[in-house]
């Protein structure tokens, strides 16, 4: 799937609209493959884009987990770190 596509369940705070919507946008884009659609398309990914942000937020409320919640920061250190020892 698309690497840029971050996990939003079970964060603290819990994932914002923009953070759902940013995800289904490169959601959208990977399967319409196109980063930017053409003006005959763009109604069509708009409309893709609403529905699957809608469904990623009805998902992320509905899931449960008894797991603690996860800090961002950490976990965003964890990935810069990842990327320092791939890239390096």
């Amino acid at each position: 799937m698309c690497r840029n596509i971050r996990q939003l369940h079970n964060f603290e705070p819990p994932a914002t609209p923009d953070e759902v919507h940013a995800a289904a946008l490169q959601y959208v884009r990977k399967v319409g493959g196109a980063s930017k659609p053409s003006q005959a398309n763009q109604e069509a990914y708009d409309v893709a884009v609403a529905a699957v942000a809608e469904a990623t937020q009805r998902l992320l409320d509905s899931l449960v987990t008894s797991a603690p919640p996860k800090d961002r920061e950490v976990e965003a250190e964890k990935a810069r770190a990842r990327a320092r020892l791939r890239y390096a």
